[in-house]
């Protein structure tokens, strides 16, 4: 049994800010609202849903994990954030279409007392759209200081004892690392400089954790990656995670890759298209930002197929993936992969998936999961990347000089093993020694002991 970690109880409020009010944020805001109503429940979302093993399997211990962890409830939960639009949550919800209008319409009223904040946005940052509801600062730091005025006044007004930020908004355009982004003085001097390789979502990144606001990224940018900012949120003990939400095709690439690794199938090809119409695929329709994406979602297969380690099987691998804006679509992003694999004495199969899916249906319960989770971070002590929260991204942050792991059942193995950690429960390996006799299950645990 391990020690039971000292987590903070989780008292009072929790304001939960999206940069980003469109159709993720809404769908999510909403729904939080509508199933603290009683008129829809939370599907998907493990917080609210899931269940986890503790000790023996003999036992049958499985409590839901919303009773296990102190946990935000949902009907603690304030909702804000920034947009370029002027649009309240209802109307942006409305003009998202993903959620029905009687839906919306029972809870209209407070979706409408939900307004956006101005967006600090750069358009070189993202090209296919604008809006009026932007800062006019003179400096990115002066963005920066509006923003961490705009989080005090949040948390303020609306009585909040704790906050988290959720990153909602748009992909930006690629990004590498550069000079200004390897250390802290660097990034500020920057920051003051006007710097064009700071990129708005690093600025709002730098006001969470400034002001002691965990920060999760849900979209493919650079954002908290920079080690600028890995090294201020050590320092002020704030926990980081991203990158990129893990919704619809990436999600069944973690399912199906590990299957056929597992099965050691070797793959020759995997080509994958996507259409969709919403403001994300405006977006993506810019090839700048489309690299972004792409770089993320290639990223997946390698860390789990590992490819030098089977060179026969997927070494000369060939892996395109397309994403093509659609408006007619709206949020129904419709995806299709052509998977080309070979099996015993090298004969040939094909698996083909047609995936049908909501974007901000599958979206909505990560960003919940994430600001709760992201919260127990913060009051358990846990600070700066929070790898074990890497089964909700397509390209998790890992510590320097660490390989993400993209396979979604080692992911939620290394999720479930944190919380039973935090708990002091005993941590769960699946060795299974039934069959073993005393002398050899000694043997194991001198070996577990070393």
């Amino acid at each position: 049994m391990n020690k039971k970690q000292n987590i903070l109880s989780p008292t009072g409020k929790l304001g939960i800010l999206t940069p980003g009010m469109g159709a993720v944020s809404t769908t999510f805001i909403a729904g939080v609202i509508a199933a603290n109503k009683g008129i829809g429940k939370p599907i998907g979302s493990i917080s609210q849903m899931g269940k986890i093993r503790l000790g023996k399997r003999t036992e049958e211990k499985n409590p839901d994990i919303k009773d296990f962890v102190p946990l935000a409830s949902m009907q603690d939960m304030v909702f804000g954030g920034w947009d370029i639009y002027n649009d309240n949550v209802y109307e942006a919800a409305i003009n998202a279409g993903v959620l029905d209008k009687d839906l919306l319409n029972a809870i209209k009223a407070e979706l409408e007392t939900i307004k956006p904040m101005p967006a600090v946005f750069d358009k070189k940052f993202v090209k296919n759209i604008d809006g009026e509801n932007i800062k006019k600062e003179k400096t990115k730091m002066d963005a920066a200081k509006a923003l961490m005025n705009d989080i005090q006044i949040f948390k303020k007004e609306n009585n909040c004892e704790r906050l988290v930020m959720v990153w909602c908004a748009s992909t930006e355009v690629y990004t590498q690392i550069s000079d200004i982004h390897l250390s802290i003085d660097k990034f500020e001097k920057a920051l003051e400089e006007n710097h064009p390789a700071i990129a708005p979502s690093m600025i709002y990144a730098y006001a969470a954790i400034k002001s002691g606001v965990p920060f999760a990224n849900g979209a493919p940018n650079l954002t908290v990656d920079i080690p600028a900012l890995i090294e201020l949120a050590k320092k002020r003990k704030v926990p980081i995670a991203g990158k990129d939400f893990k919704t619809g095709q990436t999600l069944m690439k973690t399912i199906l890759g590990p299957g056929l690794k597992t099965r050691l199938l070797g793959i020759e090809g995997w080509f994958s298209t996507n259409i969709l119409g919403n403001r994300d695929g405006e977006v993506l329709d810019n090839e700048d930002s489309f690299k972004t994406k792409e770089v993320s979602k290639l990223s997946v297969l390698d860390s789990v197929l590992e490819p030098e380690k089977y060179p026969e099987l997927y070494k000369d691998m060939y892996h395109k993936v397309r994403i093509n804006y659609y408006p007619p679509k709206g949020d129904d992003k419709e995806s299709w992969d052509n998977i080309d694999i070979f099996g015993w004495l090298g004969y040939k199969m094909q698996i083909k998936v047609n995936f049908l899916c909501k974007d901000s249906i599958l979206a909505a319960p990560v960003v919940l999961d994430l600001a709760v989770f992201m919260d127990l971070a913060q009051r358990a002590g846990m600070k700066g990347i929070q790898e074990w929260l890497s089964f909700y991204f397509k390209s998790p942050q890992t510590k320097e000089g660490l390989t993400p792991i993209h396979d979604i059942f080692l992911q939620k193995i290394k999720f479930e093993n944190t919380l039973r950690y935090l708990m002091g429960e005993t941590l769960i390996n699946y060795l299974g020694l039934d069959y073993y006799d005393e002398e050899q299950i000694e043997e194991f645990q001198v070996i577990e002991n070393k």
